[in-house]
């Protein structure tokens, strides 16, 4: 008995990490979500790394990655460095189209080589 958007996105500060969990095939009002919960921990916390995990996420409609741009083009505050994790070449695609020419890198299927990249550079 789950509801449709019961536990579809669970963000949350790891260390000096904010790590963002999407599963199932997230919609514009997932996204939304997801991007306000992010915000806060970052305004609140000061960690600007973020770990998307979309291990258990399916891969949605086109218009959905687009939606993430328009949101990410509304960030004039907060510099996000951000790694995401996928688990194929269709969600790294539409990755790539939802965080454009952000500070991000896919990574398939490892979360420990996303979190070595995050570690890298102090922002």
């Amino acid at each position: 008995m789950s509801e449709p958007h019961q536990n579809q996105v669970a963000v949350g500060l790891v260390d000096s990490l904010i790590i963002a969990r999407v599963r199932g095939c997230p919609t514009e009002a997932v996204l939304q979500e997801c991007q306000s919960e992010v915000l806060l921990l970052a305004r609140e916390s000061g960690v600007r790394k973020v770990l998307y995990d979309a291990l258990e996420m399916d891969p949605p409609p086109v218009s959905i990655p687009w939606a993430q741009r328009s949101l990410d083009e509304q960030l004039t505050d907060v510099k996000l460095r951000r790694a995401i994790v996928v688990p194929n070449t269709k969600l790294a695609f539409l990755a790539r189209l939802a965080f454009g020419d952000g500070d991000y890198r896919v990574f398939y299927e490892d979360k420990a080589a996303a979190v070595e990249w995050l570690a890298e550079e102090n922002i």
